[in-house]
């Protein structure tokens, strides 16, 4: 039974990762998102949904049976949280009005499943106060890297609910890059388009592969757990990017893993740091959720009582940094609840083509 919840909530993901990349991918400039972040916090809402609410959540997020994803996602949050030889956590957190109360079993599966705190929290009048204290929250679950989550003017009289997922990671490379054989050369956007960045070299023996109808190389750079690692994907052409964005989101990134093989390779990768703040409304609804934004939206097991629910905003913060020690990055996910009112790293491996990164975690 676990094993089986838990491959239906990493195939949800997986699938969920690709459509919402698909739409995220349109827009100018780095892609850069955790959809298990999004994912994990949504699907957490689907455990209180009902009607064609729960229906169109559970398309959405290619999720069946509430009780097989419950299980699957306690099975995935304990797998996460017991990663040895790098730092890795992911975490759940309910704010409810201070007047209201969660439905027993929503705070059950909440607690149990999904490893969430709950706190009963006043929203307003002052809602100063409670934005610095759920994004005191979430600075805390993230190593201080995502800061001020939400907005004072996100929470009124109308707010019931806020549900928050944090994820932080930090991992050293098993083969560390030298610092002293970094150096200024150019990054190319296009074919003519170039920045000045700070790339980091190394020759060794690395997982890797070409894949002809991706037209691109691939490279899988291990953390100390060797378990991990970051895949990245160079296109061939300087404009390439946008051909393979296109065909990634139909690809299993885990098979095409399975195809890299162990060969010396001429490693250059640039240092960099990215940080974003990300509306997910407009793409959920791309994505078949619109009715969770709507008047019709039907959560009848969230909260005691018959007050009416509808998803106010869902809001992501996310952070990473990759230099020659390893990778660091968190991500952050809150979704606000009203009563009528109601988130793969792609990246260069030499003077590269690619302008965007996105981080599949």
């Amino acid at each position: 039974m676990a094993e089986k919840a838990l491959a239906h909530v990493c195939s949800g993901n997986a699938t969920f990762s690709n459509k919402l990349y698909e739409i995220l991918a349109r827009k100018e400039g780095n892609v850069f998102y955790s959809p298990l972040s999004a994912h994990a916090i949504l699907s957490l809402v689907y455990q209180g949904a009902g009607g064609l609410t729960a229906e169109s959540m559970g398309k959405s997020l290619h999720l069946s049976d509430t009780k097989l994803v419950a299980a699957g996602y306690q099975s995935l949050m304990e797998t996460l949280n017991s990663v040895k030889d790098v730092t890795l956590h992911i975490a759940n957190k309910v704010f409810v009005h201070h007047e209201r109360k969660l439905k027993g079993e929503f705070d059950a599966i909440a607690k149990k499943h999904y490893l969430a705190e709950t706190e009963n929290i006043a929203f307003s009048p002052n809602s100063v106060a409670a934005a610095n204290k759920i994004n005191g929250w979430v600075e805390n679950k993230t190593n201080n890297k995502i800061k001020d989550l939400i907005q004072a003017s996100d929470l009124d009289d109308d707010t019931r609910l806020v549900l928050v997922n944090a994820i932080y990671f930090k991992g050293n490379w098993l083969e560390q890059f030298k610092p002293e054989l970094t150096k200024k050369e150019k990054f190319y956007l296009n074919e003519t388009d170039t920045v000045e960045c700070d790339m980091m070299h190394m020759n060794k023996k690395f997982l890797y592969g070409e894949d002809s109808d991706l037209d691109a190389q691939i490279v899988s750079l291990p953390y100390k757990n060797q378990d991990l690692s970051l895949m990245i994907i160079l296109p061939r052409s300087k404009t390439g990017i946008q051909a393979l964005e296109k065909k990634l989101v139909t690809k299993d990134l885990g098979a095409i893993s399975r195809t890299l093989r162990n060969v010396e390779v001429i490693l250059s990768l640039p240092k960099f740091k990215i940080e974003t703040t990300m509306d997910l409304n407009g793409p959920l609804q791309e994505l078949g959720m619109d009715i969770i934004f709507s008047d019709v939206a039907d959560f009848p097991n969230m909260l005691e009582g018959k007050e009416p629910l509808k998803v106010s905003k869902v809001i992501q913060k996310a952070f990473i940094e990759v230099n020659e020690e390893g990778a660091e990055a968190a991500a952050a996910t809150g979704t606000f609840s009203f009563y009528f009112n109601i988130f793969l790293y792609k990246s260069d491996l030499s003077v590269l083509p690619i302008s965007r990164s996105v981080l599949v975690l």
